[in-house]
C-alpha cells in the first residue's frame, strides 16, 4: 500500500494541469475563443453529434452555461445545431465547415505544449505515468458505483 500521508499528490497533479491551461490560454489567445468554447469545440469534433444535455457531462458543466457557450459558437459559425431524428425536443451539435482549421490549431498549440512540458521526460516514464493515472481514475471511477459505506474501506 502506498502511504497516503503524504498529500503533495494531489497538489501537483492540480498544479501541473493549472500550468498546462494557463500556457495553452496564452498562446491560443490569437483565437479568440474563451476556453469554455475551445473544450466545446474539441469534445464536439471528438463526438460528433452529441446532444448539449451530453456536452454538458463531458465538460462536467450545467446545461445552462453550455447552452449558452453553444450560442455564442453557433453565432460565430463554429457550430451548427441540428434537430435529432429520434427525438424532436432534442439538438445534435456538429461543427461549422469553418471550426475545422481552429480545431487543427488548437491541436498543434496543443502539441507544441506538450512537446515542452514533457522535455527531459524518458518515454518510459511517460508512459508509467499514464498507466498510473488510468489506474487512479478507474479507482476513482468505481467510487462512482461503491455503497457509501464501501467508500472509506481500503
Amino acid at each position: 500500500m502506498i502511504q497516503t500521508t503524504d498529500n503533495t499528490f494531489a497538489y501537483r497533479l492540480h498544479d501541473v494541469t493549472r500550468l498546462m491551461r494557463k500556457h495553452f490560454d496564452r498562446r491560443a489567445t490569437r483565437l479568440q475563443l474563451t476556453r469554455a468554447q475551445w473544450r466545446a469545440l474539441k469534445v464536439i469534433r471528438r463526438h460528433e453529434g452529441l446532444s448539449q444535455a451530453e456536452l454538458a457531462d463531458n465538460l462536467d458543466m450545467q446545461p445552462i452555461p453550455v447552452g449558452r457557450v453553444i450560442d455564442r459558437l453557433e453565432k460565430t459559425g463554429f457550430v451548427e445545431r441540428r434537430a435529432d431524428p429520434t427525438d424532436r425536443r432534442r439538438w445534435r451539435l456538429h461543427l461549422a465547415a469553418k471550426a475545422h482549421a481552429i480545431v487543427d490549431e488548437m491541436e498543434v498549440i496543443g502539441a507544441g505544449l506538450r512537446e515542452e512540458a514533457l522535455r527531459g521526460v524518458k518515454p518510459a516514464d511517460f508512459e508509467a505515468l499514464l498507466r498510473v493515472l488510468a489506474q487512479i481514475k478507474d479507482n476513482l471511477v468505481a467510487l462512482d458505483g461503491a455503497p457509501t459505506e464501501e467508500r472509506g474501506k481500503s
